[in-house]
């Protein structure tokens, strides 16, 4: 009978690394709930803790996202997607809740004649001359 593994560890391209800062006594309270069996290392407190504050406020960001309208997560676009867009005429006003991600062969001059504005609530994967292309056009 062969054994099924599942691997539960998010892959690479699906998390973005924060920092977080905590006082010395709430560094030890977590340090405390580790040891004592509650979670298996500080990420997996700190994951929980936010998903638990996600889903307490989970009314308010689900009214926020209608309000504002808010495309929820992963938008990619590729240098076909965008040369397309430029030849017909059109722009993008982009508004995410989630990831941005524009292919590394775009070049700043193709995403800034396509894209008149950028709002991410998440993470923006761009090259840095993308990113620099279209600084005046983040909210």
């Amino acid at each position: 009978m062969a054994a099924v593994v599942h691997d539960l560890r998010q892959k690479t391209g699906d998390t973005e690394k924060i920092t977080v800062n905590l006082g010395y006594v709430d560094l030890g309270h977590v340090d405390l709930m580790v040891r004592e069996g509650f979670y298996s290392n500080r990420t997996d407190f700190i994951r929980t803790a936010i998903r638990n504050q996600l889903e307490r406020h989970a009314d308010v960001v689900k009214q926020t996202v209608v309000r504002k309208t808010l495309e929820l997560g992963l938008r990619h676009y590729s240098r076909d997607d965008l040369e397309a867009l430029r030849a017909s005429g059109k722009t993008l006003d982009l508004n995410v809740l989630g990831l941005v991600s524009i292919a590394p062969d775009v070049p700043a001059e193709l995403a800034r004649t396509t894209i008149s504005s950028l709002s991410v609530l998440g993470a923006l994967h761009a090259s840095p001359e993308v990113k620099a292309a279209l600084v005046d056009r983040m909210q």
